[in-house]
């Protein structure tokens, strides 16, 4: 095990070829993206929207503690000027190592 940043966006889906973009400008090559996010947050409840390019993503990447200054400085200026969240968070990383029995 071993610690790891979380990051989590929401945002509009129209924004997520920046918000991928900014991710991967930052080293951040992996991500995992849910479409049609729906919820209520501080600009009120998003899950009635019948325009497809209105409905929200949720982003989750794992970077090492390093890339989070990056991260915050490529992502931050897209969410202030196009709207969205972002959290970070500790979490640690618990990788499965596959075992070959020998014979």
């Amino acid at each position: 095990m071993h610690l790891v940043k979380k990051i989590e966006i929401i945002a509009n889906s129209f924004e997520l070829g920046k918000i991928l973009d900014g991710l991967d400008k930052s080293g951040v090559n992996g991500h995992i993206v849910i479409r049609n996010v729906a919820g209520k947050g501080l600009s009120g409840t998003r899950e009635d929207l019948d325009m497809t390019m209105l409905d929200n993503v949720y982003v989750i990447a794992f970077c090492t503690p390093e890339q989070i200054k990056p991260v915050v400085e490529n992502i931050k200026p897209l969410l202030n000027k196009f709207g969205g969240t972002c959290y970070i968070s500790d979490v640690m990383e618990v990788r499965s190592v596959r075992c070959v029995a020998s014979m």
